[in-house]
């Protein structure tokens, strides 16, 4: 197949560029803004069709959960119309699509893992805009899958874990919130699955993909600062309420992933070993 990466320069674009070697048998088309303007809808349509493109896997997107309480119009552009110029294009094709999308898409007050079918209550620009792109992506594309995660850090770009790291070392002390629970996610264990859907076949739907296990931000640091061995920063809990923030995030945003691992036949690694290779990546300047 010819498989269209976008967002390539991102966390998530950077781990499926490692996995191509492993897939020589498709043709990976690695873009970011540079080389494809994904909020171009002809532009779009064009890269499409020129290369043609048989998948897309949609990596870009609108991050900055807080930035984007004041810059909603970029956030829709990024997030919910350019996934439908995708969907449309690629669809035209006959192809096919793995949308990424986010936990933000619930409102965080359940207290046992949030399944697929259950209503999504964004509460924040970030989470709208996503499911926005979600119900876009489905609508203009049949063959659609999306994937909601979480918490997602890598050795690419700047993230919780390696701030973590970094701030562990520079200070004594720090504040991490510790009454917001979910489940992090390596984004080198989301790229094999999304290999794997690809490979397989996508079955479109969406569904959940995090680690395995649930635990806090705090508990989180905690286990980032063991594992990296730091023990001159100590480590204090905070209240939500203390850390006050432009976007409201889920106090509780677990994901079942049950359908995932049903569907595709798969093993998800538990949050703390996938950690644990993480900063021995990070550690060894690999």
């Amino acid at each position: 197949m010819n498989i269209l990466i976008t967002g390539c320069n991102g966390q998530l674009g950077n781990e499926m560029q490692l996995l191509e070697k492993e897939n020589s048998q498709h043709t990976f088309f690695n873009t970011d803004v540079a080389e494809l303007d994904i909020t171009n809808q002809l532009a779009v349509a064009d890269y499409i069709d020129r290369n043609r493109i048989d998948c897309v896997v949609n990596c870009a997107a609108y991050t900055a959960v807080d930035k984007a309480e004041d810059n909603k119009e970029l956030c829709t552009t990024l997030n919910t119309l350019a996934p439908a110029y995708l969907a449309a294009a690629v669809a035209k094709r006959g192809g096919s699509m793995v949308q990424i999308s986010t936990d933000y898409v619930f409102d965080g007050t359940h207290h046992t893992p949030y399944l697929e079918s259950d209503s999504p209550a964004p509460n924040s620009v970030y989470g709208s805009t996503k499911l926005a792109g979600e119900l876009g992506a489905t609508k203009l594309c049949k063959n659609v899958m999306i994937i909601r995660t979480a918490w997602l850090y890598s050795t690419f770009g700047n993230n919780f874990v390696k701030t973590m790291i970094r701030l562990g070392r520079e200070r004594t002390e720090l504040g991490v919130i510790f009454d917001q629970i979910g489940t992090p996610t390596y984004a080198a264990d989301l790229a094999k699955v999304i290999m794997t859907a690809v490979n397989k076949g996508i079955v479109p739907g969406v569904y959940h993909f995090s680690n395995e296990g649930v635990i806090s931000w705090y508990d989180f640091t905690k286990a980032i600062h063991r594992i990296a061995g730091i023990t001159t920063c100590k480590v204090k809990p905070l209240h939500t309420a203390e850390y006050p923030t432009p976007a409201k995030r889920p106090a509780y945003s677990v994901l079942d992933k049950t359908k995932i691992k049903e569907t595709y036949d798969i093993e998800i690694p538990y949050w703390e070993e996938s950690l644990e290779r993480c900063v021995s990546l990070l550690e060894s300047g690999k």
